[in-house]
């Protein structure tokens, strides 16, 4: 009898950003070895499934990710409270797979460096980070490569020569990111009318998960500072927060209405590929469109054939009077399915944090609005054209 032979995984993320779609990969690689992946996440996410189809064993546990809003006395104690139920939960997991090597995906996972030290194991670090501070941090990290990785993997040569200096015992070997590409080659013709935009734009994108370090407010500046000489270019930001840095997706709204480019800049945020309305998921958000406005509420265009409406209640957590002093046509914003009539091709949506979703399918009338109802409304406003399904494959080697 063949003996199955398990290896650790540690994720720092349960989302389909950069981390997730590499891990991917060296999952696929790893079973095409013979040897059983265990996938422990940090929490919920569009990975677990993606994860889950493609057959992998998946757990979910708080790995206690390390990130710089956590760099503070009261942080720090948060942190060791959470990578020590950890730590305990994978002598829980080992015991059910005697694992024979522990693979931590970016230094936002330390649990896995002494939890594998101190269960001799052999230990992967695949670093993605260029972490310039705070210097105690940067020491405290080094100081765990050198003790817990022989040959960390570096995912670039700036990330290796970031790290190397640091390090007395550690040797980084440069293994680059690679994901197949074939998708990203293709053209997108359309890609400038569906976002509403003239051909002759000039499109500037950025597309990254929202975080201090990532820069888009510095992006915003830089819009700014370019669209006063060059008004011919369009500036477009694709990605949602780390949970956690939501109020740096505030800053960028307020960034974008305080230095007067609402008229220059797109924020997509991010979603999942939807076609249609049996695509949508209530309680999921999704960037839209403002089609056209009443004193009752907006109707906002998705991505599909239905509008679904943003009533006057639901457009903020304070209270809206009327839908017109709140909103404008063409505005972009982020809402969240609150409920779908499937028969009736009704959408209701909201603006607001933490409202409560109905996430049974109807079938009876809701506040929702159909495209027939939209089509009486609209005749004193400018169409909108759809927005691509999935924001990052609408960007993708757009044609200008």
């Amino acid at each position: 009898m063949i003996k199955t032979r398990h290896i650790l995984f540690l994720q720092s993320s349960s989302e389909q950003y950069g981390s997730g779609k590499i891990i991917l990969q060296v999952l696929r690689l790893y079973r095409s070895e013979s040897l059983t992946p265990v996938v422990v996440l940090t929490g919920p996410g569009p990975l677990v499934e993606e994860l889950k189809e493609d057959g992998f064993l998946v757990r979910i546990q708080n790995l206690g990710i390390l990130r710089r809003k956590y760099v503070n006395p009261a942080g720090l104690l948060n942190r060791f409270s959470k990578n020590l139920k950890a730590y305990r939960f994978l002598d829980q997991l080992h015991s059910e797979f005697k694992f024979e090597l522990v693979y931590s995906n970016t230094l936002a996972v330390i649990v896995g460096a002494y939890w594998a030290k101190r269960n001799r194991l052999p230990h992967i670090w695949h670093i993605h980070e260029i972490l310039p501070g705070p210097a105690p941090l940067v020491k405290l990290l080094s100081k765990m490569i050198d003790s817990s990785t022989p040959r960390p993997i570096a995912v670039s040569e700036a990330v290796s020569n970031h790290w190397k200096p640091k390090l007395k015992l550690a040797k980084m070997e440069v293994v680059h990111n690679a994901i197949p590409y074939d998708e990203f080659l293709k053209t997108y013709p359309t890609a400038k009318s569906e976002l509403r935009l003239p051909v002759n734009k000039l499109i500037i994108t950025m597309i990254g998960r929202i975080n201090p370090g990532k820069g888009q407010l510095f992006f915003l500046d830089m819009a700014s500072r370019i669209s006063k000489t060059f008004p011919q270019c369009h500036f477009v930001l694709v990605g949602d927060p780390f949970p956690g840095y939501e109020y740096i997706q505030e800053e960028i709204r307020i960034a974008i209405i305080e230095k007067g480019i609402s008229e220059k800049v797109i924020d997509l945020g991010f979603r999942k590929d939807i076609s249609k309305i049996g695509d949508l998921k209530v309680g999921e958000w999704y960037p839209g469109l403002v089609t056209n406005i009443t004193q009752f509420g907006a109707f906002v265009d998705i991505g599909i054939k239905e509008n679904g409406l943003l009533h006057v209640s639901q457009i903020s957590d304070t209270f809206v009077e009327n839908a017109m002093t709140a909103l404008k046509v063409g505005q972009v914003v982020k809402v969240q399915v609150l409920e779908v009539d499937y028969e009736r091709g009704r959408i209701s949506l909201t603006a607001k944090q933490g409202a409560q979703v109905n996430r049974a399918p109807t079938t009876g009338p809701s506040i929702g609005a159909s495209k027939s109802q939209i089509s009486k409304t609209q005749a004193s406003t400018q169409s909108v054209a759809n927005i691509k399904n999935n924001a990052f494959a609408g960007l993708k080697n757009l044609k200008l």
